[in-house]
This record gives C-alpha cells, sequence and structure tokens, in this order.
C-alpha cells in the first residue's frame, strides 16, 4: 500500500538551474555508463534548451532535457534517480515532456534510446512512440560503439 501511495505524491516539476547541477551529475553518473558531462549541461541551460528537474519533498527524482524548433521538439535526455526507478516516475516525467512539448507548439516529439534499452523502449512505446529509423554507432558503450532507435510521437 505504501508504495502505491508514493507513486500518487506530488511531483513538482520545476526549471533546472546552474545550482542543480552537482545533484543531477550525480544522478547522471549513477544511472549512466556513459554519463553527460557538465559542460553538455550547462551548454544545455546556455542555449536556452528546457531543462527541468523533477522533485519530491525536495530529494531530486530525476530530470529531463528537450529542445523545440520548427514544430518538432527531441528529447535529448530523460533520467530517474536509479533509487527511484520502476515506481512510475520515468512515465510521469515524459508525460510532462510531451505536454511542455505540446504546449511549446510542437508536432512530433522524437527521441534516441540505446538498442539495449529494453526498458526505456518498452516505456517510450507505451507511451505510444514508434520506432522510425536507426542511428548506427550512435552511443558510446563499453568495447566500441552502439546503435540508437529513433523513435518518434505525434503530439496533435
Amino acid at each position: 500500500m505504501a508504495e502505491a501511495f508514493l507513486q500518487e505524491e506530488a511531483l513538482f516539476a520545476r526549471a533546472m538551474r546552474e545550482a542543480d547541477l552537482d545533484r543531477v551529475l550525480s544522478i547522471e553518473r549513477r544511472a549512466y555508463p556513459h554519463p553527460w558531462s557538465r559542460g553538455i549541461f550547462n551548454d544545455c541551460l546556455r542555449v536556452g534548451y528546457h531543462c527541468r528537474v523533477y522533485e519530491q519533498e525536495e530529494e531530486l527524482i530525476g530530470y529531463s532535457v528537450h529542445s523545440v524548433a520548427v514544430g518538432e521538439a527531441h528529447l535529448l535526455n530523460l533520467c530517474v534517480s536509479p533509487a527511484h526507478q520502476s515506481r512510475g516516475f520515468g512515465r510521469r516525467m515524459l508525460r510532462s515532456v510531451i505536454e511542455e512539448a505540446a504546449r511549446q507548439g510542437a508536432d512530433t516529439l522524437f527521441l534516441e534510446v540505446r538498442l539495449s534499452n529494453h526498458r526505456a523502449r518498452a516505456l517510450y512505446e507505451s507511451e505510444g512512440f514508434n520506432e522510425v529509423g536507426r542511428r548506427f554507432d550512435y552511443y558510446p558503450a563499453d568495447g566500441g560503439r552502439e546503435d540508437a532507435l529513433v523513435y518518434a510521437r505525434a503530439l496533435k
């Protein structure tokens, strides 16, 4: 019963600030074998991408980064802290990005996902994303590179 209650607790989204980057990077490094650098996050903030943090009772649960241009949105990063995965937070965060991108005038939301990331692929597919392409050798991987699948979802 407590876990169901936790899933329904408020998840507060707000704009990411440079002051959040230590906590964001801590999650990024625990969640990914090849994490983004502070410089990448700083660049995203500097150029005006839509960078959000998601908090619950002042604890950072996760974050997202997306861009919108010429009617298209691109989800660049969506990450839930490993301590909070498999509790519905990723789905709630993804839905928030979808709603925000639609409000910002995007007709379609694109994203890339590692071929080996079956959990993320299942989430995206369950939220109406379809595979539309493949980027060969897109991601760094132990011992080489890994392909990315390109997914898209109509927003209107």
